[in-house]
């Protein structure tokens, strides 16, 4: 989480998943962003349930006019509890620190043009199916921007998987004593 985001809401580590799992979407091996917001898209009821409390839906590629151009935001919600737009960026690779300015790009316009005088900053959040923690560190140190960046997953681990690193993590902690 930026340290804008801790910031300007004190209670986000609370309200946002770092992790989200998305086993619902059965995505295959290789897909493309689309296919990902168009699964979500398709099943927005258990994403939002995934999110966690207070989101609402707003909009798919939500459109930003900016100068001459048009950028999409991916998707669009507002979070009723922080009274805050909430965009949200797909990625279907590993996080890359250019994408947090993408996202700080669109939170800017979204502030500008679209968020009402009643409301709090806009949050952006990257979603990605992987990311490496000291480059995230790195990348969000000097943002002052609402962002976080939240991995997903697309597939659980498998109940037997889970089980045999449960026992392996157990006989470990019970062979130290």
């Amino acid at each position: 989480m930026s340290k804008g985001l801790l910031e300007t809401y004190p209670n986000a580590p609370i309200m946002f998943k770092d992790t989200l799992f998305v086993d619902f979407l059965n995505l295959p091996k290789k897909y493309s962003e689309s296919k990902l917001k168009n699964s979500l898209v398709e099943h927005m009821k258990q994403f939002i349930l995934e999110l966690g409390k207070d989101f609402i839906f707003m909009d798919q590629e939500y459109r930003l006019n900016i100068g001459a151009s048009t950028f999409k935001a991916d998707l669009l919600f507002y979070h009723r509890g922080l009274q805050a737009l909430v965009a949200v960026e797909l990625k279907k690779t590993k996080f890359h620190p250019r994408d947090l300015g993408q996202l700080e790009f669109y939170l800017e316009a979204l502030d500008r043009d679209v968020k009402r005088s009643n409301e709090n900053p806009s949050i952006g959040i990257i979603l990605c199916p992987e990311s490496d923690r000291v480059v995230v560190e790195y990348a969000m140190s000097r943002s002052m921007s609402p962002t976080m960046i939240t991995e997903y997953k697309r597939i659980l681990i498998p109940q037997e998987r889970m089980q045999e690193q449960l026992n392996e993590f157990c006989n470990r902690f019970l062979n130290k004593e």
